[in-house]
């Protein structure tokens, strides 16, 4: 019987090692969530930008077919009649 001792039972460090492979394997999740919600969130500031841009070439061209002469006036018009900001 002398190859047997007592051990007193040692905290396992089970625990904490099972937390830091846990968030290990969250951050990269986390950090690509909020990576495609700024590039998403630039892509609809981009599109909406480009189409108010369009829409303004579309009137300015047809105010400027309709009354060549006071185009900045018909412009001004339709934009406000559309809801948008005067300029």
């Amino acid at each position: 019987m002398q190859n047997l001792r007592a051990v007193e039972k040692a905290e396992s460090p089970a625990m904490p090692d099972a937390n830091r492979r846990l968030w290990a394997s969250v951050w990269p999740w986390i950090a690509g969530t909020v990576l495609a919600l700024l590039i998403g969130s630039w892509f609809v500031w981009l599109s909406a930008f480009l189409q108010r841009k369009f829409a303004e070439e579309d009137i300015r061209a047809a105010c400027q077919r309709a009354m060549p002469e006071t185009s900045d006036r018909c412009f001004d018009t339709v934009v406000i009649q559309r809801g948008g900001v005067r300029r």
